[in-house]
């Protein structure tokens, strides 16, 4: 087991875990939450995973995972706005560093893949995955007027 998977391993035990659990128990409000951190934490797992056995289609998963998940919360914001509207979830911090995470993760998977297209895709996946994410809690929060239902 090299560090890459060390760090994956880690990733997926202490941030995915969690989030599952967040996702199966407690009020809506932390299950919309959980649900947008979720994809926030798999997707640098998978791009650790990618690096650690060398396998480039993980890389492809990340970059799917990466435009579903935001996509998938935005869906679900949409239809539990009512619900959502009484008691909003607040999760800046866990969100904040989720984003800091998959930045962190990006880069340095990028510095160890080198320049190249690979290198492109990478930083396409962290925009992606940190703006989508950013939004999609944002969503959740109901700070986009546009989700809410009048």
């Amino acid at each position: 087991m090299n560090g890459w998977i060390l760090a994956a391993v880690v990733v997926l035990v202490a941030g995915v875990g969690v989030t599952l659990w967040g996702v199966a128990t407690g009020p809506l409000r932390r299950r919309a939450t959980a649900q947008n951190l979720s994809t926030a934490l798999a997707c640098p797992a998978l791009l650790l995973l990618a690096q650690g056995y060398d396998r480039p289609a993980y890389v492809d998963l990340a970059l799917v995972l990466a435009v579903l998940g935001p996509v998938g919360t935005l869906v679900f914001a949409r239809l539990l706005a009512d619900e959502l509207a009484d008691d909003p979830p607040h999760a800046r911090g866990p969100t904040w560093t989720a984003a800091a995470l998959g930045a962190a993760v990006v880069v340095a998977v990028g510095v160890a893949t080198g320049p190249g297209r690979a290198l492109v895709k990478l930083l396409v996946i962290g925009v992606l995955l940190v703006g989508g994410n950013l939004v999609a809690s944002r969503a959740l929060a109901g700070g986009m007027q546009e989700v809410r239902r009048d």
